[in-house]
């Protein structure tokens, strides 16, 4: 177990974030660079993801920036090899990128929304896996943390896609770590409940009430709070956790 400081907690890693350019990844990157890590901020925005790495380079940390689109395995392979070539090697990764779809019963559901869903937020994780894990093996091991959500443990009316996605890579992610466990690999997973993101300050009131009524602690989360518990899952102080699945929810699962 390393005695180390947070503040150098991660010197001499490299970390990608995939969805790093706003929001829960762009927490994450902020996190993990405060914390010595070179960043790879990897994002289907350039754009953003060029703003996020400068940002933190301003800040006095080591980043870069790569566009991705996790649904795509060419251009995740390019993003890792990114990572490599910039940096000299990969160490952690936070698999991120994800995106919510319609609010439809399952019979009313459109085969293509269901698609585009399933291909971001389990494919997208499965393809990034494939290529990290071979970059952690190089560089003698390392840290995963895939995003699932609170829904990857909880049903959610209206949500099949979503859903069903989560639960997919909560499975992936128990059953990444028990191959790679004795290779020196952790990986792990975080289920944040509701997080107070732009995306869900743009809700109307009445909708933000009921989504703040489902958490016992009375309120949303914050993405600082997801990736304090994702910097420790990635840090040597979790060094004894592997295939977990990790609530950041107010007690949503309480309930």
């Amino acid at each position: 177990m390393s005695n180390t400081t947070p503040t150098e907690e991660f010197a001499g890693r490299t970390a990608l974030v995939t969805g790093g350019a706003s929001g829960i990844g762009l927490a994450i990157a902020g996190r993990l660079a405060r914390g010595g890590a070179a960043v790879i901020v990897a994002d289907y925005n350039e754009e953003g993801a060029r703003k996020a790495a400068a940002g933190l380079e301003a800040s006095g940390a080591r980043a870069t920036a790569v566009a991705v689109d996790v649904t795509d395995p060419a251009s995740v392979e390019r993003a890792v090899q990114h990572a490599t070539d910039t940096f000299g090697a990969l160490h952690l990764a936070v698999n991120n990128a994800g995106i919510g779809g319609p609010s439809l019963p399952t019979g009313a559901y459109e085969v293509a929304d269901w698609q585009r869903v399933i291909d971001t937020n389990l494919n997208g994780v499965f393809y990034s896996l494939k290529y990290e894990l071979p970059a952690l093996l190089a560089a003698g091991g390392g840290a995963i943390v895939n995003m699932a959500s609170i829904l990857g443990t909880n049903g959610f009316a209206g949500s099949p896609a979503y859903v069903a996605a989560k639960h997919g890579v909560v499975g992936l992610t128990k059953t990444a770590a028990l191959e790679y466990a004795a290779q020196n690999i952790r990986v792990n997973a975080v289920g944040p409940g509701f997080i107070d993101t732009p995306l869900l300050r743009d809700t109307d009131n009445p909708m933000r009430e009921q989504l703040v009524s489902l958490h016992p602690a009375g309120r949303l989360g914050t993405a600082d709070e997801v990736a304090e518990l994702t910097a420790f899952l990635l840090s040597d102080r979790a060094s004894f956790i592997h295939g977990s699945y990790h609530l950041v929810d107010g007690g949503y699962a309480a309930r």
